[in-house]
């Protein structure tokens, strides 16, 4: 149940308005910040007179919930070489009225009125109007509706690696219960600005990458060109496919003190936040749909599928007539931090997601491994930075890229959005130069500025900062070698740490790019049943969507901006004052609402059919196969493999706990009996052995029973060996995890459950042995290892229906149904040749059950004969059975089925499923071979029949297995990879 908040805060007999009530709630803002609830910068007296505070001397003595501390940049924001240089237009035209730190001590200024004589506190209109839709329960509804959203987040396995997060690599994605809302008139100033920084990107990147007049100009420092890691000389004189380098470009920026919005920091390598803004669309327009609809709150759709369809007609040359141009999303794999995003922004766009090892490069043309072999790459929007694409050009160590990839894009054969090489451009330093280089390249002054800020190379700019260092902040001007860039905020730092930093200009200064610091502005947000203020830096994106086709610059490339964004909101210090805006630093985020005062586009991709194989436009949608990589296909075939291999140990370690407590009389309570039969112990002793349940060299069942049950179940959760039952669940997550994207939520959620518990409660089993004596331990911790088994079951059996009841039936399937054939008939066939082999099968004080158990064949077996303990009947049922799921035949006959239904290279699909016993092989007499001669009237030579019949099974199954990895996975068959030197 969901507390609402107090009463009283929401007494509507005593709060007439929304703004009253608003106010009520509001915690004041910071004194340094401009107010986005109220659209004001406030003066020291707080406008609130339903918060009455002491009017504040200084920053520090803002109330709590305020934030006039280190709130002012992202990890990485814009610097200027010059301020001098930097053109802020009138007010009258552009919100930048001049350098804002003057705008923030004009702010900051004591105020001249009393608190009595100041202006009636007023909410923003579209505050106002954001309130006014919350619906009939109004504010008491909103503690609710932060519980639902955080239910949803985690839910949907929304997921961001933190740095600053020290209890594990992941968290559940953070996002504020309000969004940041941007009016029609800011976002016309916003975009204008934003597609005018863009093609200036786009032209220096073209010059840089060709004439590189800037450099011979002395327009742009060589230092902070090549000098710069980013700078890749392979790409120098490289004309990208289409004309167009950067595909997408996102801008960091910030609304300082005086109301007016300033450039903090570029992105161009692979900008993050395009999946994310999506995700917290999603999630907040439900949660306020009235609001979302009556604002006119712009929709997103249509600008993602104008970037689609613009590298459909870029590509188009190299595109078979008819045929659709095949795009696929390059990840760093499922351990980056934003691997959520690569998967969902693969999901929304109907994209191929892939891995560096999913690519090849044959013939300087980019191909994905698939199960159907070699299908080329048309498209490539990567997601990893440019110095991991390539190790046989660039970081050779790197395990990410393709190598050969840079002589695919060499060869005109392949986009690659953003082109490799743009990373200098995000360089801080870089910023200060931009309005020089716009008079230059575009014959225009920049519209949205960007801070002061001083590239220290210079010895001038050092010069300037020297008195005004204190109130600045410190930033790297190229990347670390580690991919640590931190900022350094200088209003932190003690005088004789300033004066270090400051030899430290002096010594290195090309190093080191020093920036204004900006206090953000400050958004609601709903906070333990308070409106708080929180710091936000909102990014925008810009992406091309074609070149244009009239006006003077026909030909040239065209761009869009996503009316929406990502804004991240700082994080809360324990001493309640603000920390980084950054998502790698803890920090939040919120829904961006850009409104429009004109039309609503309606477009949506949601329920777009997924990545299929390039196949003609006019091809109906449900005859496309979904593409399956080589990588997925393998994923999902161990995926299959240790569900059914923890199944089996699962299986294997109850049977054993259950036939050694029945042996040591543990569950009457009497000491140690011999119970059970040797010949039963020593069959389950060695196929725990065989299975790597017990470590080798352990006492066996029949040589000393208690110190086997102790050493099997310590070896449950154990990491030692690759069959445990743990193991095995650890595996089975990371298979699922490799396809995350393919599984329902439902089906994803029991898995990391199952693996979770069973590890934790291993790991209190295995600790409470040295809490209790001996023997009492042995009975107890029989009975926690049973239940904890049972439990597990439960687990599996849900994993094992979310894979027969919820997966398409295409290849993937069929791979991750072949895995668990493989590893039942691997499995199975061995036990049951030692039951026979050892005699195990025929005592009947437990040997015949516990076979049948194994199988999982008891209820069958019962229903069909009793009480009987043939082993004519049991042969029937568990190898020659095909209805029965765990008859030997059964598995057969399934694999060679999915063997030939498997889509797979042009060589005969009859070789693999010729791998299994033939159907005369199965044909044994009448009566089932006994263990010995006289136990039976059989020549000995039927027996001998079925030791080689399920030897055949276990070698054909690893065959069918190693046959498999070659032909799907690593296409060793196929031609090897070329490089031209």
């Amino acid at each position: 149940m969901v507390d609402r908040a107090s009463p009283d805060l929401f007494d509507d007999d005593t709060l007439p308005s929304t703004t009253q009530q608003v106010l009520r709630l509001a915690l004041p803002p910071g004194l340094e910040h401009f107010d986005e609830l109220r659209g004001q910068t406030p003066s020291q007296t707080p406008p609130s007179a339903a918060v009455p505070t002491a009017p504040a001397a200084s920053p520090a003595a803002a109330a709590p919930g305020a934030s006039a501390g280190p709130a002012a940049l992202s990890l990485a924001a814009g610097v200027k070489a010059n301020p001098a240089a930097q053109n802020i237009p009138p007010a009258s035209t552009t919100p930048s009225t001049g350098n804002p730190t003057t705008a923030r001590a004009t702010a900051a200024a004591p105020a001249s009125s009393s608190a009595s004589s100041a202006p009636r506190p007023t909410l923003a209109p579209h505050w106002t109007a954001f309130f006014e839709h919350l619906g009939a329960e109004g504010f008491a509804d909103l503690n609710p509706r932060a519980a639902s959203l955080a239910r949803q987040i985690r839910d949907n396995g929304v997921s961001y690696n933190v740095y600053a997060d020290a209890s594990g690599p992941q968290r559940p994605w953070s996002l504020d219960l309000f969004p940041f809302i941007v009016t029609p008139e800011q976002w016309q100033h916003i975009e204008a600005g934003v597609l005018q920084r863009t093609r200036l990107l786009e032209q220096v990147m073209a010059d840089v990458y060709g004439p590189q007049r800037l450099l011979k100009n002395g327009l742009l420092p060589p230092a902070l060109v090549q000098g710069h890691s980013g700078y890749l000389r392979a790409m120098h004189g490289v004309a990208p496919v289409g004309g167009v380098h950067l595909h997408i470009a996102a801008f960091d920026l910030a609304r300082g003190p005086d109301g007016h919005w300033w450039i903090v920091s570029q992105r161009t390598q692979a900008p993050s936040g395009l999946g994310y803004l999506l995700e917290n669309r999603l999630a907040i327009s439900r949660q306020f749909p009235q609001a979302f609809e009556g604002m006119r709150v712009q929709h997103l759709a249509a600008t993602y599928r104008a970037l689609i369809e613009g590298f459909k007609r870029m590509s188009a040359a190299h595109v078979s007539p008819g045929q659709d141009a095949h795009i696929a999303l390059l990840t760093p794999g499922p351990y980056n931090e934003t691997y959520f995003e690569h998967a969902y922004l693969a999901r929304y766009l109907g994209l191929t997601l892939v891995e560096g090892h999913d690519l090849t490069v044959r013939d300087q043309k980019l191909y994905l491994k698939t199960l159907r072999g070699l299908e080329p790459v048309h498209v490539l929007l990567k997601r990893l930075d440019d110095e991991f694409l390539d190790p046989l050009e660039l970081r050779p160590d790197s395990t990410l890229g393709v190598p050969g990839l840079l002589q695919a894009i060499r060869a005109g054969n392949v986009i690659v959005a953003n082109a490799p090489g743009s990373a200098f451009l995000e360089s801080g330093a870089l910023l200060g130069f931009l309005p020089a280089l716009s008079r230059e390249l575009l014959g225009e002054t920049l519209s949205l500025p960007a801070l002061p800020t001083w590239w220290c190379g210079e010895e001038a700019s050092v010069r300037d900062v020297q008195e005004s260092l204190a109130e600045c902040v410190i930033k790297p001007t190229y990347p670390a070698p580690s991919g640590a860039s931190e900022t350094v905020l200088c209003r932190q730092l003690k005088r004789e740490e300033l004066d270090q930093w400051m030899g430290r200009l002096l010594r290195e200064g090309e190093k080191h790019t020093v920036q204004s610091y900006l206090p953000l502005s400050q958004t609601p947000t709903w906070h333990v049943n308070r409106i708080a203020p929180r710091p936000a830096l909102m990014r925008v994106f810009a992406m091309c969507d074609g070149l244009e086709t009239s006006g003077a610059r026909a030909g040239q490339p065209r761009w869009r901006v996503l009316p929406g964004g990502l804004t991240r909101l700082a994080t809360r210090l324990s001493d309640g004052s603000a920390g980084m805006a950054s998502m790698q630093r803890g920090g939040s985020s919120a829904d961006t609402w850009v409104l429009t005062s004109g039309e609503v586009d309606r477009t949506t991709l949601i329920g777009a059919p997924p990545a299929a194989m390039p196949a003609s436009r006019h091809e109906p949608h449900d005859k496309r196969k979904r593409l399956v990589t080589s990588r997925a296909g393998e994923n999902l075939y161990w995926l299959g493999r240790y569900t059914e291999r923890a199944e089996n140990a699962l299986r294997l370690a109850r049977l054993a706990l259950d036939s050694l407590s029945a042996g040591m009389g543990l569950q009457a309570g009497f000491g140690e009996q011999e119970t059970r039969s040797t010949t039963l112990l020593d069959w389950l002793s060695d196929l725990a052995q065989r299975n790597s349940l017990v470590p080798p060299g352990a006492p066996s069942a029949t040589q000393a029973r208690r110190v086997f049950a102790r050493t099997l179940i310590a070896n449950l959760g154990g990491t030692q060996h690759a069959a445990s039952v743990g193991q095995s669940l650890r595996a089975l997550k990371t298979a699922a995890f490799g396809v995350r994207e393919r599984l329902s939520q439902e089906h994803w959620k029991v898995i990391t459950e199952a693996e979770t518990e069973f590890t934790q409660r291993s790991a209190r089993l295995s600790s409470q042995g040295g809490a209790l004596g001996m023997a009492a331990h042995n009975d107890y911790a029989v009975t926690e290892a049973l239940r904890l088994l049972d439990a597990t079951s439960i687990h599996l059996a849900a994993i094992t229906g979310g894979q027969t009841d919820r997966m398409t039936r295409d290849d993937g399937w069929r791979l991750l149904s072949i895995g668990r054939h493989i590893e039942r008939l691997s499995f199975l066939a061995p036990a049951l040749s030692s039951s026979f082999a050892s005699g195990a099968v025929q005592e009947e004080d437990g040997g015949f059950e516990s076979l049948l158990a194994l199988f999982d064949s008891t209820i069958t077996f019962r229903a069909q004969h009793q009480l009987s303990h043939d082993t004519t009947a049991l042969l029937d049922l568990l190898l020659r059975d095909t209805e029965n799921p765990r008859s030997l035949r059964w598995v057969v006959q399934n694999l060679q089925k999915h063997l030939a239904r498997l889509s797979g290279l042009s060589v005969d699909q009859d070789a693999l499923a010729a791998l299994l016993p033939a159907d005369p092989a199965w044909a044994l007499g009448p009566r089932t071979p006994a263990a010995s001669e006289e136990a039976t009237s059989e020549p000995a030579e039927n027996a001998t029949a079925l030791q080689s019949l399920l030897a055949d099974c276990e070698q054909a199954a690893w065959r069918i297995s190693d046959e498999i990895s070659q032909r799907y996975f690593t296409h060793a068959g196929q031609a090897s990879q070329s490089l031209e030197l």
